[in-house]
């Protein structure tokens, strides 16, 4: 019953489709977001069931991580070649075995295995999701369901930690991987249900050939860049391991420039970046990730290690930035479409920067209404400016091509977080090591002295300043790349 009116609705009403297209994609994209915020809960347990240290744990979520920005761009392509909800159910249908035998491992590296299969199947939906979406909701919405999108997104960073937290406690590590599992056959059946093939886009036969000489370039050149960032900050940035890497990084790079313009159907049309709108919004895009992730991944050390609260009280202080997310996405989005882009592009990264300068205020102290203020602020202006700036980077490509250039998005993100992390860590550490203390974050603990948590705080309150200063840069790309179009 349910897939005959869904059907009847879709093809006779497009107004009701884009709507059934948002919810199939919204619960894809809800699994995603919780499976990668409920295994950060887990991974203590993990390490402790397999008698592992938390450094090797840790390649739970790096291995996955990594397989994601390998292979986004060229699930991105394929499914503009071969179809993207094709694409998206198969993604669902890996995703969803790698979660039952991640959930079934006896040791850890099957565990590891098991999360890297699971990320070769999100790397399929990601993109692929956005795209589906964008086609449905046609140009004069696409702020509008990118917003709305991002809503979802918001939601699931909050829930995924507090339901994880709370299965973990209760029923074991094991129930993360099958809830999450779970949730990628329920997004499974609801898009066999709802999408549309036709609708969805992609599979028409137009510029079909794939560049897989491309596509190896391009996953060597993220995987190379990423691991370099990951393991400079554990292992010092002169080390072998990551000077090698780097140098992987630039070689392949490169190649894989050089390749893209010559080739005739290319991995990524890289003659994009002759657009000025194009070239700016991605470059603000990754420099707000760069001023903003920061924020996510350091404030939970300062909560639970200079303020003394516990990891559960944390997710519930976290909570009303995340939901700031939930509500400026889908404003933002839909006010860009009647509007334009750069006064919310502009305006977005201006509020993030308010909220990074309160974060200036902290110290060793009470400081809970500080952070909740700065990051309230500061996720208040990255939800405006999210939505509203992936519009204007869409809005000079073709829809033949919303595939690649959607999952290139979410690749400047990923990227851009982890570079964001890889940066905040050497500004804090180093901070700390002018200070005479050990230039490492493990150092700080519970049982740390005051002086070794008043050079973190020190640190922190360094990062938050260079975090200003990138975020006021991706102000004046807005300013300057929208300027001709809004």
């Amino acid at each position: 019953m349910i897939s005959n009116f869904v059907k009847r609705n879709r093809l006779g009403n497009h107004v009701n489709y884009k709507w059934w297209v948002l919810f199939a994609v919204s619960v894809g994209l809800f699994s995603s977001v919780f499976d990668h915020g409920s295994m950060n809960v887990a991974l203590p347990s993990i390490a402790d069931h397999f008698n592992t240290d938390l450094p090797t744990t840790q390649w739970i979520i790096i291995g996955y991580g990594l397989t994601i920005a390998a292979l986004l761009l060229p699930m991105g392509r394929l499914s503009d070649i071969l179809g993207r909800k094709k694409i998206y159910l198969l993604g669902f249908i890996v995703f969803t075995t790698g979660g039952f035998l991640a959930a079934m491992s006896l040791n850890i590296e099957l565990l590891i295995g098991a999360k890297i299969l699971q990320g070769v199947g999100s790397a399929m939906t990601q993109g692929t999701s956005m795209a589906m979406v964008i086609s449905a909701f046609g140009d004069r919405d696409r702020g509008k369901a990118l917003g709305l999108t991002m809503s979802v997104v918001g939601m699931g960073a909050v829930v995924g930690p507090a339901i994880g937290g709370f299965l973990v406690d209760y029923l074991g590590w094991e129930s993360v991987l099958y809830v999450t599992a779970g949730l990628g056959v329920v997004s499974l059946i609801a898009a066999m249900i709802i999408l549309d093939t036709a609708r969805s886009g992609g599979g028409d036969g137009a510029n079909d050939h794939f560049d897989w000489l491309g596509a190896t370039f391009s996953a060597a050149t993220l995987i190379s860049l990423l691991l370099a960032m990951t393991l400079g900050s554990r292992y010092g940035w002169d080390s072998l391991s990551v000077i090698t890497a780097f140098g992987i990084f630039l070689a392949s790079a490169g190649f894989f420039i050089w390749w893209e313009l010559y080739v005739e159907s290319p991995m990524l049309d890289l003659r994009l970046f002759g657009t000025g709108l194009f070239t700016a919004g991605v470059l603000a895009s990754w420099l707000s990730f760069l001023g903003t992730q920061p924020v996510r991944f350091l404030i939970p050390f300062y909560l639970q290690f200079v303020l003394g609260f516990s990891p559960s009280a944390i997710g519930w202080i976290i909570v009303p930035s995340a939901l700031c997310m939930v509500i400026a996405g889908p404003v933002s989005g839909r006010l860009s479409d009647r509007y334009g882009w750069r006064i919310f592009n502009v305006g977005g990264m201006l509020v993030a920067a308010i909220g990074l300068v309160i974060l200036l205020n902290l110290d060793t102290k009470e400081s809970l209404i500080i952070v909740l203020a700065g990051m309230v602020v500061q996720t208040l202006g990255s939800g405006t400016f999210w939505p509203s700036n992936n519009s204007s980077i869409l809005s000079v490509v073709s829809p033949t091509s919303y595939g690649v250039i959607a999952s290139f998005t979410n690749l400047v993100r990923n990227s851009g977080n982890v570079v964001g992390i890889a940066v905040s860590t050497a500004v804090v550490t180093g901070t700390m090591g002018s200070l005479g203390h050990p230039p490492t974050l493990s150092v700080i603990t519970e049982a740390s002295d005051l002086s070794i948590l008043s050079a973190f705080t020190t640190g922190l309150r360094n990062t938050f300043l260079v975090c200003i200063g990138l975020t006021l840069m991706a102000a004046l790309a807005s300013l300057f790349g929208t300027a001709k179009k809004n």
